[in-house]
């Protein structure tokens, strides 16, 4: 078996950062830095698990990789000719708009015809199980509605790399257990998946290697029982103690 750094590169962030203005005097001079030169490539085929507290920049690096957020420096660069989506709770679902009609436009901005995206859609209808809620607007949905079309529409049309965020940890044990099993077979074809997650078990059984972001900055990166085996000591060291 080849060493995942033998395989092609997919993306890469070059010493990435991400400020903005904000509030907090607590800040640095009121600028908040989410991200501080953060550097990493992702390769063909590979699961890349990104762990770390609420608020360190999980998130944003991912949206900074699907394009939705420019980085404030650095660069991210991706292979020529590779789509990339981003799974979030609905992230860019037009509420006014049909499942049906969102799972179409969907699979059109992640590079199919209307000809290839029509063919997805009952697909997507059953295996996300809305059943007529497929054809009512997204403004009705509960999150875990909303994250199952995001999940099946995203897993269905085939991007080169799937970005998901925690999405296997929302909807009925019936859904996840079904979106895990899914996200296994797929990882086990030609996937390239980048996954944020506070699912360690989750984070063991599906990413080959994982990045610990802590402070905007990459913490440590590596083998995945490794890197969770020190994230973990590390939420123990800091754990409050009793009185």
């Amino acid at each position: 078996m080849s060493l995942i750094t033998d395989r092609p590169v997919m993306l890469e962030m070059d010493k990435v950062a991400l400020s903005f203005r904000a509030g907090k005097s607590s800040f640095d001079h009121g600028v908040h830095h989410v991200l501080k030169g953060v550097s990493f490539k992702l390769y063909e085929n590979e699961t890349l698990g990104i762990i770390g507290r609420n608020g360190v920049g999980k998130t944003t690096m991912l949206r900074i990789m699907a394009g939705i957020l420019k980085p404030t420096s650095g660069r991210v660069t991706m292979r020529p000719g590779k789509t990339a989506s981003l799974l979030s709770l609905g992230l860019g679902f037009k509420g006014d708009l049909s499942g049906r009609d969102n799972a179409l436009l969907a699979a059109m901005l992640q590079g199919s015809t209307r000809k290839e995206a029509r063919a997805f859609l009952q697909e997507i209808q059953d295996f996300s199980e809305l059943g007529d809620s497929f054809e009512e607007p997204v403004k009705t949905y509960s999150s875990g509605m909303r994250a199952r079309l995001g999940f099946t529409t995203a897993l269905l049309t085939h991007v080169d790399i799937l970005l998901i965020d925690e999405v296997l940890s929302v909807g009925d044990a019936h859904f996840k257990d079904k979106a895990q099993q899914a996200m296994q077979e797929r990882i086990c074809g030609q996937q390239t998946v980048v996954f944020v997650s506070h699912a360690e078990q989750q984070v063991k059984e599906l990413c080959d290697r994982t990045i610990w972001i802590e402070n905007g900055r990459i913490r440590n990166a590596g083998h995945t029982p490794t890197v969770l085996a020190d994230y973990r000591k590390s939420l123990q060291a800091n754990k409050p103690q009793p009185d």
